[in-house]
C-alpha cells in the first residue's frame, strides 16, 4: 500500500518527473518544451531546495508517485525564491524579451517573476501548495491525505490557512479540491487561474 512520508533529497528527479507528466492541466506535458525540467524548476524545485521540510511525497515500494510541496510563508519564500533559487539555476533560462513571446518564453518568466505569487486579496491565506500525483494514483484518497500532511506541517509554522491557484480549465482538479473543502477566492483578473483557500486545522 503507498504511504505518506516526508521529502528526501533522493526524491528529487521522481518529483520533477511527476511535475512535468502532470503539468499540462493534469495532462503530460514532457516534451513541449526545450527542457522537461522547466516545469519542476518552477513548481516543484524552489520548494524542495528551500523548504523541504514542507514537502511530502507518496511512496509505492521506494518510488515518489505523489507529491504535496509549498510555503507557510508566501512573502518569505517570494524571497529567498529570488535571493536563493534564481541564482542556483543560474543562466540555464535566458531571460526572455518582452511581449509577444513563445509560450516556453511565458514560463520562463514565471522564474524571472517570482514576484507574481505575492496576490494582495490572499494575504489572508499565507502559505500556498501545490499538489501532483500520476494518474494511477489519483481518486484514491491519497491527495486528501497529502494535503492533510502538509496542512499540519504548514500550520505547525504558523499558517492560520493556505491558497492554492489552479488552472481554471482542470475541471477534474477543481471538482477535488471542492470534496475536500477548499473555497473560491475572489481575485481581480485571476487570468487562466482559479484561486481557492482553506483553513488549516
Amino acid at each position: 500500500m503507498p504511504e505518506i512520508r516526508p521529502y528526501r533529497p533522493a526524491d528529487r528527479a521522481a518529483v520533477y518527473d511527476i511535475c512535468v507528466r502532470t503539468a499540462d492541466a493534469g495532462a503530460d506535458a514532457r516534451g513541449q518544451y526545450s527542457t522537461d525540467d522547466l516545469m519542476g524548476d518552477l513548481f516543484a524545485g524552489p520548494y524542495v531546495h528551500l523548504e523541504p521540510e514542507l514537502a511530502f511525497v507518496l511512496d509505492d515500494g521506494g518510488d515518489a508517485v505523489g507529491y504535496v510541496v509549498g510555503t507557510a510563508d508566501t512573502p518569505g519564500f517570494v524571497k529567498r525564491y529570488r535571493e536563493e533559487w534564481i541564482p542556483l539555476v543560474g543562466d540555464k533560462y535566458p531571460a526572455p524579451p518582452p511581449p509577444p513571446r513563445t509560450a516556453e518564453q511565458d514560463m520562463v518568466a514565471l522564474h524571472f517573476w517570482p514576484e507574481r505569487m505575492i496576490v494582495p486579496e490572499l494575504a489572508d491565506w499565507p502559505a500556498h501548495l501545490h499538489i501532483d500525483l500520476l494518474p494511477p494514483y489519483q481518486g484514491r484518497g491519497f491527495g486528501r491525505r497529502l494535503i492533510a500532511a502538509f496542512g499540519r506541517a504548514a500550520a505547525a509554522a504558523g499558517a492560520p490557512r493556505v491558497h492554492l491557484g489552479m488552472l481554471t480549465a482542470n475541471v477534474r482538479a477543481r471538482g477535488f479540491y471542492d470534496r475536500i473543502g477548499f473555497t473560491e477566492l475572489p481575485v481581480p483578473d485571476p487570468g487562466p487561474l482559479t484561486y481557492l483557500g482553506k483553513d488549516l486545522p
